[in-house]
This record gives structure tokens, C-alpha cells and sequence, in this order.
């Protein structure tokens, strides 16, 4: 017999900190397949390109989906603040392969190309803001830090909404032609962020 109040609970066999561990494995899958096909030559001629732009949507789409938590929690009810963590370090993550592809494969790490780059492809700057923010929010994302921060931790990690911003900038500067993907992520972005304003609808008694 279960003991009493445990009744008819179903409990998970992994633990909350496996299952984080286990989202944030799962999200890496399609960064990993993309460089498999690149080594493997079947992304076309220029797979550092494609890897770079790929990831560069990775973090956007785990950027929005971690910021999508609370008001699913706030209007659906569904709580999934456990996985809030991992889905912004995937964010992370895939931004600093995106910033690894862009300064390593593309232009080698020479400083003079880059400096020209910066001040001549001003995308670059709103993309790096962002990506400097999401390290500052992964750096201070541990228990530890979260203790040793105590309020002010949610102080830094309101900065989130201005790498939204940010990144939403970025990607719609980025290119020389007309493209309307940067949009739909800018109208997701215009969404989530609105709905942190909009007062969670309460039932009224009849």
C-alpha cells in the first residue's frame, strides 16, 4: 500500500535536475547534426555559412521558447519553470557557437577584419550586446550565484527582454535583401513581451 496522500501521484523516474539535464542534451541534437553534415560535406558548398545562420536561429527559437514559460504558466496554467533554465542556456549555447563560427571559421580571428567588420556592419553590434547579456544571465544562472545575488538576481535577469530586443535587431539588419523570417521572430518577440504587461484574466463569481 502507498503511504497515505501519495495515492493515485505519479512520479517521474528522473529527477528535476536529470530532466533539465536531458532537455538541454535533447536541444543540442540539431546543432550537432548540422556540423555532422557539414564534416560529412552534405550542407553545399559552404557549410560554415549554413552553420553559422543555423545556429544564429537556434538561440533565437530556445531564446523565445525560455521567455514563453511564464506566460504559459500565467494563462494556460501549465508550469514548466523547471525547464526555463536549460531552454536559456541552449540559448546561450548556440550563441556562442554562432559568435565561434562568425570570428572563428569565417574570419580567423584577425582583429583588423573584425574591427572593419564592427564598424562598418552595425547588425554585429546589436548581435554582440545580446550575446554578452545572455553570458552575464548564464554565468549568474547556478544556485550559488542565484544566493549570493538574492534580489538583485532578478534585477540582472530582467536584461533578458533587452537581448529579445537586441537580437530581434540583429537578425532583421542582417540581411542586404528582403527576407521575411526576421519579422515572424520579431512579432513572437513583440508577443511574449507583451504579454508580460497584460494582466492575467480573473473569474468572476456568479
Amino acid at each position: 500500500m502507498p503511504p497515505a496522500g501519495q495515492a493515485g501521484r505519479k512520479t517521474s523516474r528522473f529527477s528535476p535536475l536529470m530532466r533539465q539535464v536531458l532537455l538541454y542534451a535533447f536541444g543540442l541534437v540539431p546543432g550537432l547534426l548540422d556540423i555532422t553534415q557539414g564534416v560529412l560535406g552534405t550542407l553545399g558548398a559552404n557549410p560554415v555559412a549554413v552553420c553559422l545562420h543555423a545556429f544564429g536561429r537556434y538561440a533565437f527559437r530556445f531564446l523565445l521558447l525560455s521567455l514563453a514559460i511564464t506566460p504559459v504558466r500565467r494563462f494556460i496554467g501549465v508550469n514548466l519553470i523547471l525547464y526555463r533554465r536549460p531552454l536559456g542556456l541552449l540559448a546561450f549555447t548556440y550563441a556562442a557557437a554562432h559568435v565561434f563560427f562568425y570570428v572563428g571559421a569565417t574570419r580567423h580571428f584577425e582583429g583588423h577584419i573584425l574591427w572593419r567588420d564592427f564598424t562598418s556592419r552595425p547588425f554585429l553590434t546589436f548581435g554582440f550586446l545580446a550575446f554578452l547579456i545572455l553570458l552575464v544571465l548564464a554565468a549568474t544562472s547556478t544556485k550559488r550565484t542565484i544566493r549570493a545575488l538574492g534580489r538583485k538576481w532578478a534585477v540582472v535577469h530582467r536584461f533578458v527582454y533587452a537581448a529579445l530586443v537586441l537580437a530581434c535587431v540583429h537578425y532583421s539588419l542582417a540581411f542586404k535583401t528582403w527576407h521575411i523570417e526576421p519579422f515572424i521572430y520579431a512579432g513572437m518577440a513583440v508577443v511574449l513581451l507583451g504579454l508580460r504587461v497584460v494582466k492575467k484574466p480573473t473569474r468572476q463569481s456568479v
